[in-house]
């Protein structure tokens, strides 16, 4: 997993680490003149036998210097600062692409303008600036997704926005960046940036209700997915469409990961996160129901059809 700010894939992020580098440096230039000062003053002045060194009181060129120098730099600082922020920080003069809200511990994604609910996977297309909004549906969050733009909270309460770009096709890792419990550090996302014929194909994907299942076992799972009350908390179009707590599995089988990027979404790794969810993501809200192995293989046929 790649969440390093030193390679940016943005412009917003190539910002952040200018500003970084330019921070950096200046504090690199105090190190190195309080350092060489230092040494020249226990080598110049240290001490000897003999008198005692002239008394004095005052020195109004010294004490103009080291007022004037800091003034100077956190000048250039703030200056550097605000040139950075008006570059990431552009107004919000319409209304979100995406909308990111945090949940313990999982990420949801909606698209307002085309009506399509996902988890832990947000897509876009390469090159267009995204305008993000986020907030929270319990605690505080931190969306950040490092190679692409600055870190933003999630607050109760309050919506914030963000602005957001890649350049190139990809998946870039983010990330909550607030402690908010228990699976804080596994409150992982990805960000999928797609050249536009394969974005537009994926939100037609999305879109689509889900995919009735045509298998034997695959219906029987359906039937347990109903009959367990498993959508009292995930939303199935087709099944239920109310906005539910846990995490969307209309296309659950499109992901690339599970949990939060804890497991590759995989037909066996389903079948061992609905086995025992707290053995994988402890603390996870998500009950084990005690499925015996032929519901296991069943739920898990269902699920894997919502493609």
């Amino acid at each position: 997993m790649h969440l390093s700010v030193f390679d940016p894939a943005s412009p917003e992020a190539a910002w952040l680490l200018w500003l970084w580098k330019a921070s950096m440096w200046i504090c690199v230039f105090i190190m190195a003149v309080v350092t060489v000062a230092l040494a020249y003053i226990l080598a110049r002045f240290r001490r000897r036998d003999g008198g005692e060194p002239d008394q004095r009181t005052g020195n109004k060129r010294l004490e103009i210097a080291w007022t004037a120098v800091p003034l100077v730099l956190v000048a250039v600082l703030f200056a550097l600062s605000i040139v950075t922020a008006r570059a990431v920080d552009r107004p919000v003069r319409r209304a979100p692409d995406i909308v990111a809200t945090g949940h313990q511990w999982w990420w949801e994604f909606r698209y307002p303008s085309a009506n399509i609910v996902t988890a832990n996977e947000m897509h876009i297309p390469v090159g267009r600036e995204i305008l993000l909004e986020v907030d929270t549906a319990d605690v505080i969050h931190d969306f950040w997704a490092p190679r692409l733009t600055r870190k933003i909270d999630a607050v109760p309460g309050r919506q914030n926005f963000i602005w957001l770009r890649a350049d190139h096709a990809d998946a870039y890792f983010g990330a909550c960046a607030e402690y908010c419990g228990t699976q804080h550090a596994w409150m992982l996302f990805r960000v999928v940036a797609q050249d536009a014929d394969s974005y537009a194909s994926w939100l037609a994907q999305q879109f689509a209700p889900a995919e009735e299942p045509v298998t034997t076992e695959a219906k029987q799972g359906r039937m347990l997915f109903v009959q367990l009350t498993c959508a009292n908390c995930h939303n199935i179009s087709g099944i239920n469409s109310q906005q539910q707590f846990a995490p969307d599995l209309t296309h659950v089988a499109s992901r690339q990961m599970l949990a939060g990027e804890r497991l590759q979404n995989t037909p066996a790794n389903l079948k061992d996160w609905l086995r025992d969810p707290n053995a994988i993501k402890p603390g996870s809200y998500m009950p084990d129901l005690k499925l015996s192995e032929t519901d296991l293989s069943q739920m898990t046929a269902f699920l894997e059809t919502l493609q």
